[in-house]
C-alpha cells in the first residue's frame, strides 16, 4: 500500500483543488495524513461520495470515534470535539434530535424570514464608512459576510437584542484564534456556559401553553420540548444551540464570502448576473458548487470493512468525504473547474447527502441569495479592491472560507 497522502499543507491549501484532481485519478478512498498526524481514508469521487454518505455503516457516533481516534495514536480530539449533538449522532438519537429543530427550517418558515435578512443586509452595508481615499477598499467578510449569518441565527433563536453583540464577540471566538491563549476546547466550554445562561434567563418567560410549533422562536420550542416532553436533555438542548451558532455561521460566511469572490474573479459571469437577475437562484446553486464553504465532512468511523469501488476500508478506520473534490468530478459536472452560472442545476454535495443533508441549507442558499442580490442592486460596479491580489484562505483544510474580501463599493446614483 502506498504511503499516505499529506494534506491541509501550506502547498494544498494554496491549491487545494488541484491536489484534489490528482486524488481523483485515482479510483476509490485514498490514504491521507493531515499535519497532526492523523491518517484516514478520503472519499473524492461523486459517485463514491454519495454511496459513503448513504451507508449507515459509517457512524458519527463520537464514541467511536473517539475510539478510532485513539487507536490511530491521534489525541488531539477528545470529547469536547463532539459537542455538536445533531452532527455527530446516529439514528435514533439523531432521528429524534433532526425532528426537533426541523420545523425551524421549512420553506415557509425560511421564506418569512427574507424580509428580515434583507434589512439585516442594507442596515449593515449602510454603515460601512466613506471608502474614498481607502486605497485598501473594504472588507466585504468582516463588515456583511462575518456578522449577517449571526444576526439571522439570532433571529431565528429569538435572543434578545441586548445579548445580540455578545453573541457576535462569542462567533468571532469561535472562529479565531484567541487573543488569551484558550484553545478550542476551552472555548467551547465558554460558549456552553453562555448559552445556558441564556436558556436560564429565556425559561421563565416561555408560555408553556403554547406547542412547540406554535413558539415565537426556537429556542422557545426547544425549552418547551426539554422541560414538557422531556425528549431533550440539557446537555443536548445547549448543544444544539451552539451547532446552530458555529456550523451554521461558520459555513454560512464562508458561503457569502465564496460567492461573491468566485463572481469578481469571473467577471463575465458577474456581468451576465447583472443583466439577467432572474438567474440568482440558479447562480447561487453553480456558486455553491464551484466553491463549497464545507469542503470536508466531519469524520466518520467504519463499523465494520466496507467496501468502497475496490477498496475495503477496514472496521474502525476513519472516513472523511471531500465534498469540494465530489463537486468538480468530471465525471459529473463536464468542464467542473469553470464557472457557469447558466449550468443545469446538478447534485453537487455541499450540503452533504443523506440523512446528514444539511438542515439549514435554506436559510443559508437565502442569506447568499439575498446579498447577491443587495450587493448587484446598490452597487452596480462591484469590484475587486485589487484583483491581482492572492486569495488568502482559513487555514483549516475541511472548511474553505476567504480571511478578507476587500472590495470596492460604488453606489448607484
Amino acid at each position: 500500500m502506498s504511503p499516505p497522502t499529506e494534506i491541509d499543507t501550506p502547498s494544498f491549501l494554496a491549491d487545494q483543488h488541484g491536489y484534489y484532481a490528482g486524488l481523483r485519478e485515482t479510483p476509490g478512498p485514498r490514504l491521507v495524513r493531515n499535519p497532526q498526524g492523523l491518517g484516514y481514508w478520503l472519499i473524492t469521487r461523486h459517485a463514491d461520495a454519495r454511496a459513503v454518505l448513504l451507508d449507515p455503516r459509517f457512524s458519527k457516533d463520537p464514541r467511536l470515534a473517539e475510539q478510532a481516534l485513539s487507536a490511530a495514536g491521534y489525541g488531539v480530539f477528545g470529547a469536547d470535539s463532539f459537542f455538536l449533538p445533531l452532527v455527530n449522532s446516529d439514528p435514533p438519537d439523531h432521528t429524534r434530535l433532526r425532528r426537533l429543530v426541523s420545523g425551524a427550517f421549512t420553506p415557509r418558515r425560511v421564506e418569512e424570514l427574507r424580509p428580515r435578512v434583507e434589512r439585516l443586509t442594507h442596515e449593515l452595508l449602510d454603515a460601512v464608512p466613506d471608502e474614498d481615499g481607502d486605497e485598501e477598499g473594504v472588507d466585504l467578510m468582516a463588515v456583511l459576510a462575518f456578522p449577517l449569518p449571526v444576526l439571522v441565527i439570532s433571529e431565528l433563536l429569538g435572543v434578545p437584542h441586548r445579548s445580540r453583540g455578545a453573541l457576535l464577540t462569542w462567533a468571532t471566538r469561535m472562529l479565531t484564534v484567541s487573543g488569551n491563549g484558550s484553545g478550542p476546547a476551552e472555548r467551547t466550554r465558554r460558549l456552553h456556559r453562555w448559552f445556558a445562561s441564556l436558556v436560564a434567563a429565556k425559561r421563565p418567560h416561555v408560555r408553556r401553553d403554547l406547542d412547540q410549533d406554535e413558539q415565537p422562536d426556537l429556542l422557545a420550542a426547544l425549552v418547551v420540548a426539554h422541560d414538557q416532553g422531556q425528549r431533550l436533555d440539557d446537555e443536548e438542548l445547549v448543544g444544539l444551540l451552539v451547532l446552530l451558532l458555529v456550523a451554521g455561521h461558520e459555513t454560512t460566511t464562508g458561503m457569502i464570502g465564496n460567492a461573491v469572490d468566485a463572481l469578481l474573479r469571473h467577471p463575465d459571469q458577474l456581468a451576465l448576473l447583472r443583466d439577467r437577475p432572474e438567474l440568482l437562484p440558479s447562480a447561487v446553486d453553480e456558486l455553491l458548487r464551484y466553491e463549497a464553504s464545507l469542503a470536508r465532512t466531519t469524520l466518520r468511523v467504519a463499523r465494520e470493512d466496507v467496501k468502497v469501488a475496490d477498496t475495503v476500508i477496514p472496521a474502525g478506520s476513519v472516513v472523511s468525504v471531500a465534498l469540494s473534490a465530489a463537486n468538480r468530478d468530471p465525471e459529473v459536472f463536464p468542464e467542473p473547474d469553470r464557472l457557469d452560472i447558466t449550468r443545469a442545476r446538478g447534485p453537487h454535495l455541499s450540503f452533504g447527502h443523506g440523512i446528514h443533508f444539511c438542515l439549514g441549507a435554506p436559510l443559508a442558499r437565502l442569506q447568499t441569495e439575498t446579498v447577491l442580490a443587495v450587493l448587484l442592486h446598490r452597487f452596480p460596479e462591484l469590484a475587486a479592491a485589487d484583483p491581482e491580489a492572492p486569495q488568502l484562505w482559513r487555514p483549516v483544510g475541511d472548511m474553505r472560507g476567504l480571511l478578507t474580501l476587500p472590495v470596492r463599493l460604488r453606489p448607484a446614483f
